[in-house]
């Protein structure tokens, strides 16, 4: 497994009381909550032209019509979105042996027992899982996506291959409403971590506690050039 080897040039250490860790700078915090927004969206569009019974959920978007045309271009912009993020984190999304570890160990964390946990960089295991599967999931979303957007690929490809792209579509559609899900519920179980998304930072406490390694190497990158955090 690959070492993270890319910093992420947004994190720091404010000192003071209490110390402050800068997580997310402004621009990760704004395409995180559209790349959340569209999936939010997707999930009410597609729902709604899933079954009879929740057509309903059109009058959301103007009607019938309007969600059919809407639908696909709020996946593109989750395609773009989500791939700006994928290009700034990838590096430091890839597993290593902390990783496997940490996974070995989930009982300990589900404890409470964190203290028996290897420290970790930036983010965990449980964290790169759903960053591959969410890329993974989008890539089969926005492909079986075209091959179906009748409005400008319609005679591009086959009634039977289009019957096969919305079968896929939509496993994949249920299967990342279902890591959207386990996203949401671990952000709100690991207190503290909702504030990463919103105000951009955590505190020393919660970046010691779960995220150890990533917290030594800030705070000796402010001790080596002190001036980059002023």
């Amino acid at each position: 497994m690959s070492e993270e080897v890319k910093k992420d040039p947004e994190d720091s250490i404010d000192v003071g009381p209490p110390i402050t860790v800068n997580r997310y700078g402004p621009g990760k915090r704004l395409n995180h909550w559209i790349t959340a927004t569209s999936l939010i969206l997707l999930l009410l569009s597609g729902l709604s032209m899933f079954h009879p019974w929740l057509f309903f959920l059109t009058a959301l978007f103007g009607g019938g019509q309007n969600t059919r045309m809407l639908h696909p271009w709020i996946g593109v912009v989750l395609f773009f979105s989500f791939f700006i993020f994928f290009f700034q984190l990838w590096r430091l999304n890839l597993l290593n042996r902390d990783d496997v570890q940490w996974t070995a160990q989930i009982g300990d964390l589900v404890r409470g027992n964190e203290e028996k946990l290897p420290e970790l960089g930036k983010y965990n295991a449980g964290q790169k899982l759903i960053f591959w599967g969410m890329t993974f999931f989008i890539l089969i979303l926005i492909a079986t996506g075209i091959t179906i957007w009748d409005q400008y690929f319609l005679e591009y490809t086959a009634i039977s291959t289009k019957r096969v792209a919305l079968l896929f579509h939509s496993l994949a559609a249920v299967l990342i409403i279902l890591l959207f899900i386990l996203h949401v519920y671990a952000a709100i179980w690991t207190r503290g971590t909702l504030r990463a998304m919103t105000r951009g930072t955590v505190t020393g406490g919660w970046a010691w506690r779960h995220h150890r390694k990533w917290f030594k190497e800030l705070a000796g990158r402010r001790r080596s050039d002190p001036a980059e955090y002023k």
